[in-house]
């Protein structure tokens, strides 16, 4: 059969063509969008001031989350953004309801195939509180961001929104898998296990002393330097699915000329343990020791922590621990320690275990 040579090269070019223009249109073909859902709390970054220049004395927690997803129109090109607000709240007022609240709706909503990272929106006062809550109950490597801001939704340069559109960007990508419990504010990515709140009112307040920032948030992408190395979210021992309450902690805060009121009036309010605050390296005043014995020996675990925001503190340094049968914070501050000593008091009220879990987690 005599076939045209024209033709037959005419429907090789128009083959070849129609190929290219599959390939070009594939490779062209915007990336599916990872979906974040949204759980507000409350916080500045739902506050409002009385104006544009308010910054301080403003009221916290009044922006609903709908109407906080619609004042960041970018977070559309970031994910697929849907948000259900758990309460509305200060965050000086979180409580441990709350949290426990908090972690079952994060890990029902991490365990459905359409979710692919949770952003929790925060007051910052007890930002670094939850976090390290939430690194130790949530039982997914998804990302879990939680992030806030230090002006209201109203000031000028809030830094509200940036903020909140990184940890959209920070949730829903591959890069912050697996790597617990981010917090995430001024471009700055830190660990929930580590990082706490420097500064009453500047927007760089979130560091970790000594051990410094997992990352930073550039270009619409995370870059990581380091990782955390603790065990968290998937790998811990803490299951929060049943429980409705946790043990009573307190903290005392050490300082000169210190007396017992405090700790007694704790243990008998009922606290099952105590975190001491301690100068130094956990160090406890002479007039101390007998009160600290004393709860001990009634069943109170007894957990020593510093005041002074970095460094380990030393078991049988300051104080013979293995004598008096306490336990130390590793290097958790006092607000955290409380956070760890709460949930291992679900699994055990064995010294010997709790000490391995603070070097542990």
């Amino acid at each position: 059969m005599f076939v045209d040579k024209r033709f037959a090269r005419a429907a090789a070019l128009l083959a070849c063509s129609a190929v290219f223009s599959f390939a070009h249109a594939e490779e062209a073909a915007p990336a599916k969008l990872p979906n974040v859902v949204i759980l507000a709390t409350g916080g500045t970054i739902a506050g409002t001031g009385a104006s544009t220049t308010t910054t301080i004395g403003y009221t916290a927690a009044k922006v609903g989350v709908d109407k906080m997803i619609e004042s960041v129109p970018e977070l559309k090109k970031a994910a697929n953004v849907r948000g259900e607000q758990v309460v509305q709240i200060a965050s000086e007022s979180m409580t441990n309801d709350v949290w426990l609240k908090l972690a079952k709706r994060v890990n029902e909503l991490l365990a459905q195939k359409d979710v692919d990272g949770v952003v929790i929106t925060h007051g910052t006062d007890t930002i670094e509180e939850t976090a390290y809550f939430l690194d130790l109950t949530v039982k997914s490597k998804k990302p879990v961001v939680i992030v806030g801001s230090m002006r209201p939704s109203t000031a000028i340069s809030a830094d509200g929104p940036i903020n909140l559109y990184n940890a959209v960007l920070l949730a829903g990508s591959k890069e912050a898998v697996g790597k617990g419990v981010l917090v995430t504010l001024n471009d700055q990515i830190n660990a929930g296990r580590d990082v706490t709140k420097t500064n009453t009112s500047t927007a760089d307040t979130f560091k970790t002393p000594e051990l410094g920032f997992l990352g930073y948030m550039q270009d619409n992408k995370p870059h990581f330097y380091r990782l955390p190395v603790r065990k968290h979210t998937a790998e811990t021992e803490f299951d929060v699915s049943k429980l409705d309450k946790l043990p009573q902690v307190d903290i005392v805060y050490g300082y000169a000329n210190m007396n017992r009121v405090a700790l007694d009036a704790d243990v008998a309010a009922g606290a099952k343990g105590i975190v001491q605050a301690g100068v130094g390296d956990g160090s406890m005043a002479a007039q101390m020791l007998p009160a600290f014995r004393e709860a001990r020996q009634k069943g109170v675990i007894v957990v020593r922590s510093s005041r002074v925001g970095s460094g380990i503190v030393a078991r049988n340094g300051e104080v013979n621990d293995d004598k008096e049968d306490f336990v130390v914070s590793d290097t958790l501050n006092a607000q955290k320690a409380r956070i760890l000593l709460m949930l291992a008091m679900t699994k055990t009220n064995d010294t010997k275990k709790i000490q391995q879990m603070f070097y542990t987690y």
